[in-house]
């Protein structure tokens, strides 16, 4: 079947989507696109898509993802296109309840023109307010032509819809699977208070040892503590290193900040956020939706903040400021009223490594800065070596 508007199966999906009434943006890299327009050939789909994209090339997926993914056809990927729909929904229907939208991406390496080293694989996902959920397939080589490995797509995107509508679980694409391939589903529910901080409902909530704070309790428990913002994907020990010494230094606990918004990373989903969580054994985290540092800074006033050479060099760069100096210097204006200081560690990099006194930033920056030296603190670990196996500092 290449057609989906020749199966029934595909129109009893489609109309599981549209009775729903719940409204959507969908993202597809060019495979799966074949669902957007069977959606939308259905009368009443205005009513339900509120948007399509086709982030074809990796400068459409970057812009989406707002950061350049590491793999452009992985579930990680899927997953974070679909939070890009989701947040997209938000700012397209914004008098519909959060817990009525739904974001979907997907993202496939399909037959083509030419011959592909990796397998042909289609993964998609579904973000809500309360849940992330993907399905990955890998497709058996040689075995369809392209034509038919879009249908494939394109159902797995349409039983994703269905599914979040009461559907069951990948009807459609079961009908086009071949001998040995099966459909790999993951649901990733939002752990407590996780879907209010994603619906702006609250400003941030602490994790540590498994509990949740919020409102009054989690302010009392940051006050008089320093801030280590990151990514922590992974979190490995360079980051504790960094946590102990400062709170040596600072004399006042460090509890690590996590946003799931970044201005220069693709946006975290649940799963991520529960992977990322389960890392921390002992140690706090708040968790945040706040991407910069002037807005981190407003939910915890006066708290010191622990980073790295790279990141203060980022905090300096007018480009993150909408290549606006002037957006930038009043950013600095602000940390510096609220008495903001940056303790900074160095950082491993390809002009060697960097501590504070190496950098050129922006002297009302700099003024807000004390340095580690390189005889406190060395650690040439980073998470991005790690998640490429050790390949690169």
């Amino acid at each position: 079947m290449t057609n989906l508007a020749n199966s029934t199966a595909a129109q009893q999906a489609i109309d599981a989507v549209l009775a729903g009434q719940r409204q959507l943006v969908l993202a597809c890299t060019g495979g799966g696109s074949g669902a957007v327009a069977a959606l939308v050939q259905t009368p009443g789909a205005s009513r339900v898509v509120l948007e399509a994209v086709v982030p074809y090339s990796a400068a459409a997926l970057t812009e989406w993802l707002n950061a350049a993914p590491e793999q452009a056809c992985s579930a990680a990927t899927a997953r974070a296109m679909a939070m890009a729909a989701w947040q997209r929904a938000r700012q397209l229907a914004t008098d519909t309840p959060p817990e009525d939208l739904v974001g979907v991406g997907c993202t496939a390496s399909l037959a083509t023109d030419r011959s592909k080293r990796g397998p042909h694989r289609v993964h998609v996902a579904v973000q809500s307010a309360v849940a992330t959920r993907s399905l990955s397939l890998t497709l058996e080589k040689g075995a369809r032509t392209r034509a038919e490995e879009e249908a494939v797509a394109a159902a797995l995107v349409l039983d994703a819809l269905a599914w979040r509508q009461g559907q069951g679980d990948a009807a459609l694409t079961t009908e086009l699977l071949r001998p040995g391939e099966a459909v790999e589903v993951q649901m990733t529910h939002a752990a407590g208070p996780l879907a209010e901080l994603l619906c702006g409902r609250i400003s941030a909530a602490l994790y540590e040892r498994g509990e949740w704070l919020v409102g009054d309790a989690m302010c009392s428990r940051i006050a008089n503590a320093a801030l280590f913002p990151g990514a922590f994907n992974p979190l490995h020990e360079g980051h504790r290193q960094m946590a102990a010494l400062a709170a040596k230094r600072l004399q006042r606990p460090v509890i690590f900040e996590m946003s799931a918004a970044n201005v220069d990373k693709p946006p975290l989903d649940f799963q991520a956020i529960q992977e990322r969580l389960s890392q921390f054994e002992a140690d706090a985290v708040l968790l945040t939706c706040s991407p910069t540092f002037v807005e981190k800074a407003r939910l915890a006033p006066g708290a010191p903040m622990v980073v790295g050479a790279d990141t203060i060099e980022r905090i300096g760069q007018a480009r993150y400021y909408g290549d606006d100096p002037a957006a930038r210097d009043a950013a600095l204006a602000e940390l510096a009223a609220a008495g903001r200081r940056f303790l900074v560690f160095g950082r491993a990099s390809g002009a060697g490594f960097q501590t504070l006194a190496d950098l050129d930033l922006p002297p009302a920056l700099a003024a807000l800065c004390d340095g580690v030296d390189e005889g406190e603190f060395r650690n040439d670990v980073s998470s991005t070596a790690l998640r490429n196996g050790g390949n690169e500092q």
